[in-house]
């Protein structure tokens, strides 16, 4: 045992926290890891990261204590470094949290790529965004969609979303929708599961990606797709990096962790949403791209909205539900769902936030920016309840649900609703089909061009 240990707290939030102490710390004796801490997501703190997944060095676990007691707990347990661990975080968040850190006597550590990234048998497409929201899910979905019209079998590992037993979490496999109830899937995580799913992909998530990654390279697959979570940089190094840029929130491209990573690993950009971005704002992003990642290949893409009953909307007040994370850290307050009520003539956006209850009340409060929508939280047994308690005391007309996965399944709705869809096209050329096929043809996975450039 190295008596010189230098202890460590990772700050984090349930996700690339866990990644950086299995791939860096988890063997390393050098290091003392004596906490994480938690924020964004609610009700993580006060758990452990359990024995069986911390290894040897750590037989009782390491403990998970709020972001908000980190000051005292430097000065507790004499801690040397404090490495910053999770995703979507402006710079002057980033910077205020090292000062603090700084001031309370420790070192600010990031860990990079080649620390963090694991290497496949496999050739690796990744999706990335450089913020939460910025069309990741329906990219990864149109990439699996080329992938299958060429003859390839993909298996999609997604970035983690471990909110219940770690120990059960640590390789999670997902291959029918059976599965999403088998695991006691969140909201969240029914969101990012079932589109895959439905489309007879298997997905795999969890908390040890070394284990997750092993297992699903024994798959009957050509390809790895790692799916992005945040506007984190991928656990698992890329062969082809496809990065999503959003004018909607233009400028943020250069000014959010770990974003900016994410967009200067770009072999592709994705330029989404751009049927409703500003041309101002749109040509920042394209001059912020061209400077940051001169080389990569420029896709431009809209994500149009599919309602399955849309002459319901007009003249109603509606109450919106949109996707939760999108909403609140992602910082967008007006999405997919408040778009088209707005298109098909809705009469009047209902505010919920003065008929918001319990957790729900708890997210406002956290998330002061959101606008007059409902985030779709579901985080928890309580969460779920809150929200449907939200939504029946919301006085509205209609309901326009705006999330992955029609929530009616997991809430009683008994309000008149309708579900948007929407989907990533891309507009003129180069495209995301031709680009694709690029790449296989590269690693000997097709030989002919597909002809769609």
């Amino acid at each position: 045992m190295n008596k010189n240990r230098k202890n460590v707290i990772i700050i984090g939030a349930a996700g690339r926290d866990f990644h950086n102490f299995n791939t860096y710390f988890r063997n390393n004796d050098k290091y003392n890891v004596v906490a994480f801490t938690a924020a964004q997501i609610p009700d993580i703190e006060g758990r452990k990261y359990p024995a069986e997944l911390a290894g040897e060095l750590y037989p009782d676990g390491i403990p998970i204590k709020s972001e908000k007691e980190l000051t005292g707990l430097i000065q507790n347990f004499n801690v040397d470094e404090c490495v910053f661990s999770y995703s979507d975080v402006s710079y002057q968040q980033v910077m205020n949290l090292a000062s603090v850190i700084n001031a309370a006597g420790a070192d600010f550590k990031l860990l990079g790529l080649n620390a963090t990234m694991l290497n496949s048998s496999k050739p690796v497409i990744a999706t990335g965004a450089v913020r939460t929201g910025g069309g990741k899910s329906e990219a990864s979905r149109r990439i699996v969609d080329v992938l299958k019209s060429h003859g390839i079998k993909a298996v999609a590992i997604r970035h983690p979303m471990p909110y219940g037993d770690l120990v059960k979490q640590a390789v999670q496999r997902f291959a029918t929708i059976e599965d999403l109830k088998k695991h006691e899937c969140t909201i969240e995580e029914m969101e990012e599961y079932e589109p895959h799913v439905v489309r007879n992909t298997v997905i795999y998530s969890g908390i040890d990606y070394e284990a997750i990654l092993r297992e699903a390279e024994k798959e009957d697959c050509d390809v790895i797709l790692w799916d992005g979570g945040n506007n984190d940089f991928p656990f698992i190094k890329p062969d082809l990096m496809i990065t999503m840029a959003d004018p909607q929130r233009a400028g943020h491209e250069l000014s959010y962790y770990p974003g900016e990573t994410t967009l200067r690993i770009a072999d592709i950009v994705v330029v989404n949403k751009i049927e409703s971005a500003d041309l101002k704002d749109l040509q920042l992003v394209r001059d912020n791209v061209a400077k940051v990642v001169p080389d990569a290949k420029v896709v431009d893409a809209c994500s149009p909205t599919f309602v399955d009953k849309p002459e319901l909307i007009r003249g109603k007040k509606v109450l919106v539900i949109e996707e939760g994370p999108t909403v609140t850290h992602g910082e967008i307050k007006f999405s997919y769902g408040s778009i088209t009520a707005q298109k098909y003539g809705a009469a009047e956006l209902v505010d919920p936030r003065p008929y918001a209850v319990g957790k729900l009340r708890e997210t406002y409060e956290q998330y002061p920016e959101i606008g007059p929508v409902l985030p779709s939280m579901g985080y928890s047994a309580q969460q779920i309840k809150d929200l449907q308690a939200t939504i029946e005391n919301t006085p509205c007309d209609l309901v326009v649900i705006a999330t992955p996965i029609d929530i009616n399944r997991v809430l009683k709705i008994n309000k008149p609703s309708v579900k948007v869809n929407y989907e990533l096209q891309e507009i003129g050329e180069p495209n995301l089909c031709g680009l694709i096929c690029d790449f296989l043809k590269e690693k000997n996975l097709v030989k002919t061009d597909c002809g769609c450039k």
